[in-house]
């Protein structure tokens, strides 16, 4: 990432977390009410995630900045109690009535402007996972831990705009003709449809998304474009 490029990611990122504060903050009194409502518990769920990428930290380990995402509740209360962390499902049992429509249309995401602001999110890039998961998935899928390399997680992305809510193509989507070479690339029996396969898709995007930042002009037209289209997946309910 140029400074150029840094500079102008953080000022947008400043000026959107701003604005988008001041316009839903006044919607959280009813979006809490209707998450009450509907299962009782904390409005607010703080999860660890892992931010950029530091370094090695030992054989097939990696450290990433950790901090805590902010998210409007929309599982259970203590929905992990049993698995532990897992990677959540587009069609997860342990999520609410109102907890679908909130990750569906992606209002689940407005407290992470606050981690935006706060300089621990972008407002574009790669969606942060959980540090409990990414050893599993550094060893499953070869330099996955390379999406957070130099660049921020963010609330939305190249891949949020593109692919469903696990990862998966849409069909009839220009990245699902490719499916067979993406997917399960080891021919292993019993492999077909694993989350790795998913996880795999979302990295592509991530990183050509990061490949973007080199440039001012590629990062400026993948940036606004990225904006422009969130909106849209979020009204039709769609990349999720």
């Amino acid at each position: 990432m140029t400074p150029a490029v840094k500079v102008a990611k953080r000022a947008i990122d400043l000026l959107a977390s701003a604005v988008g504060l001041a316009v839903t903050v006044p919607l959280y009194p009813l979006i809490g009410a209707a998450i009450w409502l509907d299962s009782p518990g904390p409005l607010f769920y703080r999860q660890k995630r892992a931010g950029e990428l530091l370094g090695p930290d030992g054989p097939g380990r990696f450290k990433f900045r950790e901090f805590e995402m902010l998210k409007f509740r929309t599982m259970q209360p203590d929905a992990e109690r049993a698995t532990g962390a897992v990677l959540a499902q587009s069609d997860d049992p342990r999520v609410t009535r109102i907890g679908r429509f909130l990750r569906k249309t992606r209002i689940d995401e407005l407290p992470q402007f606050w981690n935006v602001l706060t300089g621990d999110m972008s407002l574009v890039g790669p969606r942060p996972e959980r540090p409990e998961l990414l050893s599993n998935l550094a060893l499953a899928i070869p330099f996955f831990e390379e999406r957070m390399r130099n660049v921020k997680p963010g609330i939305t992305g190249l891949a949020q705009i593109t692919l469903g809510y696990s990862g998966r193509a849409p069909d009839g989507s220009p990245i699902a003709q490719f499916k067979e070479q993406l997917t399960n690339p080891f021919k292993l029996e019993g492999a077909d449809d694993a989350e790795a396969d998913d996880m795999r898709m979302k990295m592509l995007f991530d990183l050509a998304y990061s490949a973007n930042l080199e440039t001012f002009a590629s990062f400026l037209a993948t940036e606004l474009r990225v904006i422009a289209q969130t909106p849209l997946v979020m009204l039709k309910g769609l990349g999720r």
